[in-house]
């Protein structure tokens, strides 16, 4: 039988313990996944760690009530925490600074935390990314109030991808039996219940911090993403003052796994780029 290939390592953070992916070695990049039911960072990056681990040091973590970390009981999931917890990841791992990928909520959390701690970030991916003022879509209104079933994951997988082809059946039974695991749900349903605006604006950072940041910064969106507006990205790119943007045609919510070739490259010429 197989080992999981969800759990990693596991690393104290803070009051509790986080699964985390740690591959490679050479200059760290820390991959910060989505708020999909059922989400782990290793179904978030799977096809981006080992290209990235070509060249660089990929460290990926399981946001608290995500995947397989810790859920210590009572437990308050919001942006604080979370910022918290991955910064006590650099801490744990004796890493000063990093590069962040930063996937929808993950980009939200990445943007945070380099307006939080900008020296421990060296340069910043936002892919999909939450983190400023929108009105919610209707399909990152169904995401957060996913409900376990077969038919709603199904349901959800046709808005996440572009390409027909990316989903079937076999695949939403995956990822419902992953959004049923002891614990899943009851954390997922205790972070985003309605009125679900409310948690957008909990994770946009302010326009001003957001133009006062200094570093380099990539920015990717699918043109037809129907959970994170392709505005958000156009926004994010006149307010961080070293950006550039990329848009993927033909491509959803899932970027790096769409287009998980391209999206490798790209992101791999960008850090480059501060190696040299």
């Amino acid at each position: 039988m197989n080992p999981n290939p969800e759990l990693g390592i596991r690393v104290r953070t803070g009051a509790f313990e986080t699964n985390v992916h740690d591959v490679g070695s050479g200059a760290p990049v820390v991959l910060i996944h989505g708020s999909g039911p059922g989400v782990s960072a290793w179904a978030n990056w799977r096809l981006v760690l080992p290209a990235l681990a070509q060249r660089r040091r990929a460290i990926a973590p399981d946001m608290v009530g995500f995947g397989y970390s810790d859920r210590p009981a009572g437990f308050r999931y919001d942006m604080e925490t979370w910022v918290q917890q991955t910064l006590d990841l650099l801490d744990a791992l004796d890493l000063e600074r990093a590069d962040l990928i930063g996937n929808s909520f993950g980009g939200a959390l990445a943007l945070a935390l380099a307006i939080r701690a900008p020296q421990r970030v060296r340069r910043l991916v936002l892919m999909g990314s939450v983190g400023v003022p929108f009105p919610i879509t209707p399909g990152l209104d169904a995401v957060w109030g996913y409900q376990p079933s077969f038919e709603s994951m199904r349901a959800l997988l046709d808005l996440f991808a572009y390409s027909r082809e990316l989903v079937n059946d076999e695949l939403a039974q995956l990822r419902y039996e992953a959004s049923i695991r002891p614990g899943f749900q009851e954390s997922f349903a205790a972070m985003f219940p309605a009125p679900r605006q409310r948690w957008v604006d909990a994770m946009a950072s302010a326009e001003a911090d957001i133009r006062a940041l200094p570093h380099e910064t990539l920015i990717v969106h699918g043109r037809e993403d129907q959970v994170i507006p392709l505005e958000n990205s156009l926004t994010l790119t006149q307010w961080i003052p070293n950006a550039q943007l990329h848009v993927f045609g033909c491509c959803g919510h899932w970027t790096q796994i769409e287009h998980s070739a391209r999206f490798n490259r790209l992101v791999e010429d960008f850090f480059a780029e501060a190696d040299r």
